[in-house]
């Protein structure tokens, strides 16, 4: 149960889930950053890891001691029949039971009331369960706290893997540079390089800092800080980026901001900022709660004070043991445990389906998205290079295909990779001689007594070769092809979109969702994929912070918005949106460990599963909340009025219960 308390012990994340530590703790207190642990920090981690099992252990512990020695009373009761252990052992023995999980709800009720807030969960639980001991009936008094107990223990367990939502972000930071000092390369951490000096990167490795490239030229995967779909190939002089993961050759590169400016620290700034405007959602529980409560202890008051008024023969043991079996049933254990209940079984049925939720009020919040908002690459775009179309002029398709690909593998870039792949068992037993690499334009060499150039226009227009004025128009990359001095035609590269991408904008369109779709990569590839998957919002050239801004205008419109995405550059808008998801399989750590729901598989179709699972698990709850509700309304009337005695109190707070949690359970049978 989510704590109605604001100043209550437990800390609580950006959407109201209850954590272990707080977001400050994990920021640097002098420079507003996470704390960013050396490769000498191992031991401190695993020493971390340690601590959090040992702390989920004690978490664990009371509800376990609680529940064997409870068990152990109940047996007990039915085989010693002694006056001595009826009087004395056997009270004894259900304090015990009830210490562990009892003492802190009432100090978190005495601490509330110290506070100015009376009226508590905690203050019924504790009335409730006092009284119970008052009238001599222990087990149902630790049953009603241990069940609260455990009620509390499953809310916290499906929030566990969102408590460190920025931890992931410093992981694409890495822990050290080789930075050139002297005339060697030495390796330190990226916090003590200065401006004006010189980084080496290998091919794999991930740029530490921002600067400017001094090698001739080099390709890197920028996909996880722009979104670009398309390898970016730097020149000399060209601005590089932390973040970014050089592909190919080892660069060297002028270092032009320190390490706390780069655009990457940058990006982790933005997610702390947007968590901060995060609204905390309140589970219905705890909004019932500050009216429930006291009108119940009022009510239970009435009954047994008021009645002094009109009867003349009024015996207050009476009437207090009518109040008392009137509390009693109105402790919520019903709620407490077929609401956690159902929304485990909400987040279980997402599991076998793909999908994971960090919490059970982010299901709640999918029931209210009317605006889904998804980046293109690797969220509707499988996020890996393909060839897309092979258009010879006066050559056959395969043998333009064979040409090209014996050309590209003596590159090392992307693009050529794709084409190679595409010609598979074409290329066996063919070689090129005399290739030269012309810098900034493509290949040049000779294949069975032929000169074969393939790169951009700029290398047709290099060696003044006339090709079709309409190639100018092709909106994906390409790569374009002379064989001898003459124009043979061109080969696409694009991105390909997800297989089922079409049928999910489609599904999406009948829940009546609103539907963006932002990207880093152009314009023109963003409308071209747009068009195909009948989108009308969609917007290119965008950086993180525009894709930040773009949301929170949404946001502003009182829209309520979920985003998708899988990229570095996503993780500040994943933590602004309403619902931040992310695509678990191909998605960087980081935008994974930030999002409130992962779809694990990578489809699409998953965003719509997510939200009907969420409007499934909300209907069920209402159900158990109705039906609890309902039935107890009936059993406090009938226990005000002296018909119900305690044996109907215990059936309806645990019949009711039972039957609320069977409802839960069904959610795990429901096929999508």
């Amino acid at each position: 149960m989510i704590n109605t308390d604001p100043n209550h012990k437990h800390t609580y994340d950006a959407k109201g889930n209850m954590t272990c530590c707080t977001l400050e703790e994990k920021i640097d207190a002098k420079t507003g950053t996470p704390h960013l642990h050396a490769e000498g920090d191992q031991s401190h981690e695993e020493h971390n890891h340690d601590h959090e099992e040992e702390s989920a252990w004690k978490e664990y512990l009371p509800a376990i001691i609680s529940f064997i020695v409870l068990m152990s009373g109940i047996v007990l009761d039915n085989f010693i029949k002694t006056e001595f252990f009826k009087s004395y052992i056997r009270l004894v023995w259900y304090i015990v039971a009830y210490i562990p999980v009892g003492v802190p709800v009432i100090k978190d009720a005495i601490n509330s009331i110290v506070k100015g807030s009376l009226f508590s969960e905690f203050f019924l639980m504790s009335i409730a369960t006092i009284g119970a001991f008052f009238i001599g009936e222990y087990s149902e008094g630790v049953a009603v706290m241990l069940f609260y107990a455990v009620g509390e223990l499953f809310q916290s367990a499906a929030v566990k893997r969102a408590k460190r939502s920025i931890k992931a972000l410093l992981d694409v930071r890495p822990d050290t540079v080789s930075v050139i000092r002297n005339g060697s390369a030495i390796t330190i951490s990226p916090s003590e390089v200065k401006i004006g000096e010189t980084i080496q990167v290998k091919p794999g490795e991930k740029v530490a800092l921002d600067g400017e490239l001094i090698s001739e030229a080099s390709s890197f995967n920028t996909a996880a800080l722009t979104g670009e779909s398309k390898p970016d190939t730097k020149r000399k002089g060209e601005q590089v980026l932390a973040g970014m993961i050089n592909l190919n050759t080892v660069s060297e590169i002028k270092v032009t901001a320190l390490f706390k400016d780069s655009k990457l620290s940058r990006i982790l700034e933005l997610v702390q900022e947007a968590t901060a405007r995060k609204a905390p959602t309140q589970l219905f529980i705890s909004k019932f709660a500050k009216v429930y409560t006291p009108i119940v202890v009022f009510l239970a008051l009435g009954i047994c004070l008021i009645p002094a008024l009109f009867i003349e023969n009024y015996v207050f043991n009476d009437w207090l043991y009518r109040a008392l079996v009137f509390l009693v049933i109105s402790c919520p254990c019903a709620l407490v445990i077929s609401i956690p209940l159902g929304y485990f079984g909400g987040i279980g049925l997402a599991s076998r389906n793909g999908i994971l939720f960090k919490g059970s009020n982010y299901l709640d919040v999918m029931t209210k998205i009317n605006t889904v908002v998804m980046d293109k690459t690797g969220t509707l775009t499988k996020g890996v290079f393909k060839v897309q179309q092979i258009v010879p002029v006066g050559i056959d398709e395969k043998e333009l295909l064979k040409l090209t690909a014996v050309i590209e593998s003596k590159s090392t870039h992307p693009i050529a990779l794709a084409v190679v792949k595409q010609a598979g068992e074409l290329l066996n037993g063919i070689t090129v001689q005399n290739v030269e690499e012309i810098s900034g334009h493509g290949l040049k060499g000779t294949i069975e007594g032929k000169e074969v150039l393939a790169g951009n226009l700029k290398l047709l227009k290099k060696f003044n070769i006339a090709y079709d004025a309409e190639v100018e128009n092709i909106i994906e990359t390409i790569v374009v092809v002379a064989i001898n001095g003459k124009y043979a035609g061109y080969i696409t590269i694009a991105d390909e979109i997800k297989d089922d991408a079409k049928q999910a904008i489609a599904d999406l369109h009948l829940l009546n969702q609103k539907i963006v779709m932002l990207s880093g990569d152009k314009q023109s590839v963003v409308d071209k994929v747009a068009k195909e998957l009948n989108i009308v919002n969609a917007y290119g050239n965008l950086l993180p912070e525009d894709k930040v801004n773009k949301v929170q205008s949404l946001k502003n419109e009182k829209r309520t918005v979920a985003f998708v995405g899988d990229g570095v550059n996503d993780a500040p808008v994943i933590a602004l949106a309403d619902a931040g998801i992310a695509m678990g399989g191909l998605g960087s750590d980081a935008t994974i460990e930030t999002a409130d729901v992962v779809i694990q598989n990578d489809m699409p179709s998953k965003i719509v599963t997510s939200i009907k699972i969420g409007k499934v698990t909300q209907k069920i709850v209402w159900q158990n909340i109705i039906m609890a509700m309902g039935v107890k309304v009936i059993v406090l009337a009938l226990g005000a009025g002296g018909i119900a005695t305690l044996w109907e109190a215990v059936f309806a707070d645990v019949g009711v219960a039972l039957v609320a949690i069977l409802n839960a359970v069904r959610i795990q049978n429901i096929k999508f």
